[in-house]
């Protein structure tokens, strides 16, 4: 591949694929929390609409839902979107439903005793919400986003069906161009790789800092220089005592 075509399309295509899951990770999370938040409501009415609304977006494609927001709302809503932002809407509406559930099991997962302290206290619900089980529960939801985060920057793919310049989009066009399939295509296998393990570092280090912040301690690395420290750890705890050293 020479250098123009990586110059002109894939770096531009990395890019926007960056673009396109940092803007909807945001909106997505937005939509998770708002609606997670609502489906431990005291009123079953404010359940029921978030309810609806995670079993519908949970149970649609989000290519159709790309589709639909892009071709089909102007035609019924008289206004359109650019197919990013037509994109960004449509995953995000698409996994904040998934994240909707991490946020509802965490909030219940938080121990009831917490909930009737805040009730002693005269807390409002807003308070109860924001100082005792937000704190808590969101050190127990940054695994689980962590893997929707990943499952979102590939499902950018998708947007290349509406001619969006993304790495899968430049790869095709690439291909096209030099009719080299395997060496593009692992090339972009390779992309999305390094891109999902610096997102998988930083929710890692999001994971540690929060829950440093409520006391908790953070679970063991799972990285090679990790293995070696516990290792030589553990070695070091098995070495016998000097037999001629601090004799009384």
């Amino acid at each position: 591949m020479t250098s123009g075509l990586w110059e002109h399309w894939v770096l531009p295509g990395i890019w926007i694929t960056i673009q396109l899951t940092v803007y909807s990770a945001l909106l997505a999370a937005v939509v998770a929390f708002g609606v997670g938040m609502a489906r431990t409501h005291r009123l079953w009415i404010v359940r029921f609409v978030a309810g609806f609304y995670t079993e519908v977006f949970r149970g649609t494609s989000a290519l159709i839902l790309m589709f639909w927001i892009f071709f089909v709302l102007p035609q019924l809503a008289g206004w359109s979107l650019v197919p990013m932002w037509a994109a960004v809407l449509a995953l995000s509406l698409s996994y904040g439903a998934y994240g909707s559930e991490v946020v509802r099991g965490a909030l219940n997962a938080v121990a009831p005793a917490q909930r009737e302290a805040g009730i002693a206290l005269s807390f409002t619900p807003w308070q109860r919400m924001r100082l005792i089980l937000l704190p808590q529960a969101v050190p127990e939801m940054i695994p689980p986003f962590s893997n929707l985060l990943v499952e979102l920057m590939k499902g950018t793919a998708l947007v290349s069906l509406l001619g969006i310049g993304d790495v899968s989009f430049a790869a095709n066009l690439v291909r096209l161009a030099t009719t080299e399939s395997a060496e593009i295509y692992l090339l972009t296998l390779v992309i999305y790789f390094v891109i999902a393990f610096l997102l998988t570092r930083v929710m890692r280090a999001v994971e540690r800092k929060a829950k440093a912040g409520v006391g908790q301690r953070p679970a063991p690395g799972i990285g090679i220089m990790s293995k070696l420290n516990i290792r030589q750890t553990t070695d070091m705890s098995q070495v016998p005592a000097s037999a001629g050293g601090g004799g009384a």
